[in-house]
């Protein structure tokens, strides 16, 4: 018998804008293809990061318990990692969404 597949997953780096009002994707920065959220939660007892996760489950069309943050708990870069996606569906879930940034 063969060993069982590796789960797949994909990491998505992100910036995030706490206190900003509403919960939006802005889009994605040009220069390195990170990720652009603002979130109206403040940056305490992880609040923004928890908007992050419900902001991005929605925006890629997944489940919540799928997206979890892999890295920078506390700083404004962050990787959120999500199961069950490939990274051809990640981009092309990401593809409709704004390139901000210089031309």
């Amino acid at each position: 018998m063969g060993n069982p597949p590796a789960p797949s997953f994909v990491d998505i780096r992100v910036r995030v804008t706490p206190r900003g009002g509403r919960d939006a994707v802005i889009g994605i920065r040009r220069v390195d293809g990170v990720l652009l959220l603002r979130v109206s939660a403040p940056p305490v007892d992880g609040a923004a990061n928890r908007a992050c996760i419900d902001l991005l489950a929605e925006t890629l069309g997944v489940r919540r318990v799928q997206v979890t943050l892999a890295a920078g708990e506390t700083a404004r870069e962050k990787r959120f990692r999500v199961t069950g996606m490939t990274e051809a569906e990640r981009d092309q879930r990401l593809a409709a969404l704004a390139r901000v940034g210089e031309d």
